[in-house]
């Protein structure tokens, strides 16, 4: 008897919380969206595995040293743990993704057309709007927030999980489950959440309007671009070096010609393999005193809210840009200035093309839509370098 009451106290059914069973249903949710849904499967299967395993009660997964009364380490940390800490915690993890990034990158449509590049900086206004949203919640005493909890909620407008990633991880680790949820939930969203705004904001005339023919870019303008972007940011925002850094490294090996090997490799096995760890390790934020409270609500509340405005952002600078231009822009590849890449400027293109079945904007929206990867590792830098 005694041996079937030691068995049953060491179950995972004696042990389980209510919080751990909570969270379990939503990594359930997660895994729902993923696979019926389709909503960024690469990153949320990982992160809902991590969610299970970190909340199964004495399953050796533990996101942290456990301690007892007398503060002595009773357990060093699960798998978990170290996943967090020597890919994420460290920055590492998002920096090979963004190397990957930009060796699948083409800047050929932003060197076309170098005004988009004020698209792609536009629609990063969403990121600082909704830092001040989430300090004024903070003031009012609507919801407890930190001035690194706003820098790291803010980011989600930039629509870009990476460098959300790693600018939470950076200022806000705490709540880096619920920032990574709704980066990369909003970035599947957006052939959802965009069209109704860009159909707002927008008159069918305006949403007609074809773009001429881009320009040819030479090799050596795709050579010498990133190497000068890199140098710029790291002479006036050090901060912003990292992600800019590995994204135009990234991009250099694909312009090159030279490495294609390493090239196909950054593009692929090495991305693939580090996008596992990386939904393991946020997976791991995702426990229930972290996730199951009102802040919350109020980050993925937040994050849509930078999302939207960000969006906007774009659409509007595209048309104040055509009070002045020779050349007429379509509105619509403003939204594309969020960097979900390319998934953006598909949505340009698809709501053009219901306007006029002659527009295709897929490479014109491009520019811009580069351009908001830029934008949001600059954005990050500035985070990073003033809150911190």
């Amino acid at each position: 008897m005694e041996t079937l009451l030691k068995l049953w106290g060491d179950s995972g059914i004696a042990q389980l919380q209510f919080g751990q069973a909570a969270m379990m249903l939503v990594a359930l949710v997660l895994l729902y969206l993923a696979i019926k849904k389709g909503f960024e499967p690469l990153l949320l299967v990982p992160i809902a595995i991590g969610t299970l395993l970190v909340n199964v009660p004495g399953g050796g997964f533990e996101a942290a040293p456990v301690y007892d009364s007398l503060g002595h380490m009773t357990s060093p940390g699960g798998m978990m743990y170290y996943i967090y800490n020597v890919g994420i915690a460290s920055g590492m993890f998002p920096l090979i993704i963004f190397m990957g990034v930009g060796a699948m990158t083409d800047f050929g449509p932003l060197l076309a057309n170098p005004k988009t590049l004020l698209l792609g900086a536009a629609a990063q206004f969403g990121i600082f709007a909704t830092v001040i949203g989430a300090v004024s919640l903070s003031y009012f005493g609507i919801l407890d927030f930190s001035l690194n909890d706003a820098a790291a909620i803010g980011i989600i407008g930039g629509a870009d999980g990476p460098t959300a990633i790693f600018v939470t991880s950076k200022l806000a680790p705490d709540i880096l489950g619920p920032v990574a949820v709704a980066a990369y939930s909003y970035m599947a969203l957006v052939p959802i959440i965009q069209p109704p705004i860009m159909r707002a904001l927008t008159t069918e005339k305006e949403r007609s309007i074809q773009m001429v023919q881009l320009r040819h870019v030479t090799k050596t303008e795709k050579i010498v671009f990133p190497l000068l972007l890199l140098g710029l940011v790291a002479m006036v925002l050090p901060s912003a070096a990292p992600l800019l850094g590995m994204f135009c490294f990234g991009n250099l090996m694909r312009e090159a010609g030279v490495v294609d090997r390493l090239s196909d490799t950054a593009q692929n096995s090495l991305i693939n393999i580090v996008t596992i760890f990386l939904g393991l390790g946020v997976g791991s934020k995702m426990s229930a005193d972290k996730f199951l409270n009102w802040e919350t609500l109020g980050i993925l509340a937040l994050g849509a809210v930078a999302f939207c405005i960000g969006t906007a952002s774009g659409i509007l600078l595209a048309k104040l840009m055509n009070k002045f231009s020779e050349n007429p822009i379509n509105p619509l590849i403003g939204s594309a200035g969020v960097s979900a890449v390319p998934m953006a400027a598909r949505v340009s293109n698809k709501v053009g093309l219901e306007s006029n079945p002659h527009n295709h904007l897929l490479m014109h929206a491009m520019g811009p839509n580069v351009a908001g990867v830029i934008g949001s590792a600059i954005a990050a830098g500035v985070m990073i370098s003033m809150v911190s």
